[in-house]
């Protein structure tokens, strides 16, 4: 069942930093008390494989979405303290130190099955996870009122295209500030449009 727009899901987690700074957040409180849009990506687990490619992205990328007036939260069912295990260990070990954005630990599962997001049948890699209920590659991007305006969920062996959630930012963005659609691969400076007959046909007529 679809969160595009509607509210995120109101619920108090866990989350951690490279520091090991612990405290308890509320993601739709937090798009709406600090003004901000939010990317919150869940991956499957910590010390796995695609995930961390995934999380190196999403750094590299922190200054942009940071311009955007977006803050990036990753999020796993892992623990606080297997997160921090996992932020400490070398980049060249397969660990993901350099990461400076906040790691949920939905640890009670409490978060990811009220987004229905939820998988207990196989890892990234195949292999069985018994009793280990992890999370889809679920993305969600919501705006300063705590609503959903995109949310995308991937198989455990797909990794993102991180670019792409900057893309669906300016978009979106452009949409709050001038009231106009933006039309299939819109980017930053190209043409929107009118929702309406006439502005369909004025964009097709030079596109």
């Amino acid at each position: 069942m679809t969160l595009v727009g509607k509210q995120f899901p109101s619920l108090n987690v866990t989350a951690t930093n490279y520091l090991g700074e612990t405290n308890s957040i509320n993601v739709a409180d937090m798009a709406q008390n600090e003004n901000k849009k939010i990317l919150l990506f869940w991956y499957p687990k910590d010390f796995t494989f695609v995930c961390p490619t995934e999380l190196h992205a999403f750094q590299q990328l922190k200054e942009e979405f940071e311009k955007r007036n977006t803050i990036v939260i990753g999020a796993s069912c892992d623990t606080a303290e297997v997160h921090f295990a996992w932020l400490n260990t070398p980049k060249n070990q397969g660990g993901i130190q350099g990461v400076e954005y906040d790691l949920i630990a939905d640890t009670n599962r409490n978060l990811s099955s009220a987004l229905g997001i939820l998988d207990s049948s196989l890892s990234e890699d195949g292999e069985s996870l018994v009793g280990d209920h992890v999370s889809y590659r679920a993305t969600y991007l919501i705006d300063e009122k705590g609503e959903v305006f995109h949310e995308g969920i991937n198989h455990m062996p797909l990794g993102r295209n991180v670019e792409e959630f900057l893309r669906l930012i300016d978009a979106y963005t452009h949409v709050q500030e001038h009231g106009e659609v933006c039309p299939a691969n819109w980017n930053q400076g190209s043409d929107a449009m009118t929702a309406d007959r006439n502005g369909v046909a004025n964009y097709l007529s030079k596109h």
